[in-house]
This record gives C-alpha cells, sequence and structure tokens, in this order.
C-alpha cells in the first residue's frame, strides 16, 4: 500500500485518521509506504513514487520506523491511498493528474483522484437539493445580499476553506456585511456560498463517515464553542459521538449510491440539524474520536473493505 499524504513526522499519532488507516494496514500484513505530493512524478508515461517503506510501533517513542527509501514504479503496489490534507491548491490538483496515470494503468487509487477533483466539498453537495438548506452561489454582490435580504441571516463562506476559516454569520441589518462581501468575493472576483443560517448548529456540526456508501452508524457532533456559530475541531469546537438519526441515514441514502458511482469510497458527509451542508472528499477525519467513543474500528472496517476490493479486482 502506497498512502499519498502529509509529510509522516507532522501528524498527530492519537488523533490521525490516515495513521488509523495505515496501522490497519499493517495489522493486515500490508507493506505500507508513504508518499508526498513532490515525491509523485511521470517517466515515459509511467507513473512512479519517491516513497519511504515505514513500519508503525505501538506505544513506542518514535512511533514509526522509516525501513526504506526508494523510488518504484505505482504498478509496484497493490493500491494507492490518496490522503493528503487540504489545501486545495494548484499542487493538489497536479497531484490528483498524476495519480490517474496509475487508475490507467489499472490501480486502484482511493478515492479517485478526479472524482476528488471534481467534487468541491461544498458545491458537491448541492448535486442533492433534497438534503440541502436554501443557499446560492455567486461572485456578484448583489445576488448575495438580496439572498440576505430575504432570509436575514446567513452564512457566507468561500468554497476552499477549510477548517472553518472565513466563515461569517451575518445577522439582519449587520453593519459589516458589505465589508465582508467585498473581503470574500475580492470585489466580485470569487464564487461564494452564501447559506440560510440554521439555528441547530448549537447542538452540533455533525460529521458523518460512509465507507462504499454505507454510514458509520454513529457521527460526531462537533459543538461550537461559547460565542461561536463554527463547529469545527479547528475552531475550537468540541466533538461528541451520538447514533445517527432516521433523517441522517435518509441523507446517506440519498448520498451513498452517488459517492460509489465516483469511485469515492470514504468520505465525511457534514450534517447541521436536518440539512446536508458539506461532502468531504479529499481527507475525512474523526475516526478516532468515533473508535474512542463507541469502540468500534473503523480503520479496520475501510481495510475490510479494501480487501474486499483488490479481491475482486484480482
Amino acid at each position: 500500500m502506497a498512502v499519498v499524504m502529509d509529510p509522516i513526522e507532522s501528524i498527530n499519532p492519537i488523533k490521525d485518521s490516515t495513521l488509523a488507516m495505515m496501522q490497519a494496514a499493517q495489522a493486515r500484513n500490508f507493506e505500507v509506504s508513504v508518499i508526498e505530493l513532490n515525491g509523485l512524478y511521470v517517466q515515459e508515461n509511467e507513473l512512479w513514487l519517491h516513497n519511504q517503506r515505514v513500519e508503525f510501533r505501538t506505544g513506542a517513542d518514535p512511533w514509526y520506523d522509516i525501513i526504506s527509501t526508494q523510488h518504484q514504479q505505482a504498478d509496484q503496489f497493490d493500491i494507492i491511498l490518496m490522503r493528503k490534507e487540504p489545501p486545495f491548491d494548484m499542487d493538489f490538483v497536479y497531484a490528483t493528474y498524476l495519480l490517474e496515470f496509475a487508475v490507467r494503468a489499472g490501480i486502484p487509487v482511493l478515492n479517485n483522484p478526479g472524482s476528488i477533483r471534481d467534487c468541491n466539498e461544498k458545491l458537491f453537495a448541492l448535486q442533492f437539493p433534497q438534503c440541502t438548506p436554501e443557499n446560492v452561489v455567486s461572485a456578484d454582490p448583489e445576488v448575495l445580499k438580496q439572498f440576505h435580504d430575504k432570509h436575514r441571516d446567513v452564512i457566507f463562506k468561500p468554497l476552499d476553506g477549510m477548517g472553518g476559516s472565513s466563515i461569517f454569520r451575518v445577522k439582519e441589518n449587520d453593519s459589516n456585511r458589505n465589508v465582508i462581501l467585498e473581503t470574500l468575493t475580492d470585489l466580485g472576483q470569487i464564487q461564494i456560498m452564501a447559506q440560510k443560517f440554521i439555528p441547530e448548529i448549537s447542538q452540533g456540526d455533525t460529521r458523518i463517515l460512509l465507507i462504499n456508501g454505507e454510514p458509520v452508524p454513529y457521527g460526531l457532533a462537533r459543538i461550537p464553542a461559547a460565542g461561536e456559530t463554527r463547529g469545527n475541531l479547528a475552531a475550537g469546537g468540541s466533538g461528541i459521538g451520538r447514533p445517527l438519526t432516521d433523517r441522517d441515514r435518509w441523507i446517506c441514502d440519498q448520498v451513498g449510491p452517488a459517492l460509489v458511482e465516483k469511485g469515492l469510497y470514504f468520505v465525511g458527509i457534514d450534517v447541521i440539524g436536518d440539512y446536508l451542508t458539506e461532502i468531504n472528499v479529499t481527507c475525512p477525519t474523526c475516526i478516532r474520536e468515533l473508535d474512542k467513543a463507541f469502540d468500534l474500528d473503523i480503520a479496520g472496517d475501510y481495510l475490510d473493505f479494501i480487501e474486499t476490493h483488490l479481491g475482486s479486482r484480482h
């Protein structure tokens, strides 16, 4: 298994979901190698990986060993996981193009790099209008103001944000509305999303993980800190596990088949109240928190799917 990810020394071994996947793979006798984006390259129309073979140690410091470093063709691996965290910049986009060389050679890449590239986490959710709150996407400040005038309490957010960055709640008669829109749209040059405010955010923004289109039966409700409207853990929210509701499962039923069709096999959707707000396809997290809360083995379940997927391929 090859895993495209952030530098391994930079991750938090206690919380990192990618590490949970790699440890589950090692427990199933996979040899695991890690690659950074700049370790991907194409030579004579073949994808090559400048990778480090690693082994993980439980309860030890350091918690991993680098066994070897080498350049290998992608076809030396049974599977590649794309687990690079955002930002979703041009380096990320180029990496998805390079990984498609592996896909064309018949090497499974999870999640599918073309679908990762095409499915913006905020815009992709809009393909399921029966699940989403009222919204508009525009760079035109006048269109955005009209939406705010109609709904009076609105969330404005960039389409490429992460971790709750640059998300603004604008209530009725907010004197900062104009400057917020000028800043987010760069004076009408950048598309942003306006979304009707969902009061149920006070009960949490729930991350639900789906494996091969099927939801893990529990979600992580990320509760905003006092004085905040953002539930993101990176913005100071606290995570509380909860069973999925009937509405959660209905939303998963709406979204799941499309995920499988696009080769998006490990996905995190975000639900506030009754509404789907985002679909995270690049590097969904929260494995560790849900495992701890409910004695689960989500990474192990994902590896079970991967082994079945590889078995059908072979």
